[in-house]
């Protein structure tokens, strides 16, 4: 495979992690509003909030944290290694010993 293919699923993975990540934030903050709760945080309606509501932002707020976790992970492994790696070298040493 030629380097333009590897570029497309490279893009095609972050824009996934993108979208994910989006998504579980309008479901949390749009979709599953409380009754008479702007959209953003609960604040103070949090303890008025139906259990089941609840749990159901939690779990949605958790899959937005698995996604941005998975991206910044791939990131770090895809884009920034390779650019540390290619201004110290493969055996950089900041904490040299004198």
């Amino acid at each position: 495979m030629n380097k333009t293919v590897f570029k497309i699923i490279h893009y095609g993975i972050i824009l996934h992690f993108l979208l994910q990540i989006l998504y579980a934030g309008y479901v949390i903050f749009v979709v599953l509003r409380p009754e008479g709760a702007g959209m953003g945080p609960l604040a103070a309606a949090a303890a008025d909030i139906d259990m089941t509501l609840l749990l159901k932002r939690r779990l949605y707020a958790i899959e937005c944290w698995v996604a941005t976790a998975g991206l910044v992970i791939y990131l770090a492994l895809t884009s920034f290694r390779p650019m540390i790696l290619e201004l110290y070298g493969p055996h950089h040493n900041s904490h040299k010993d004198a």
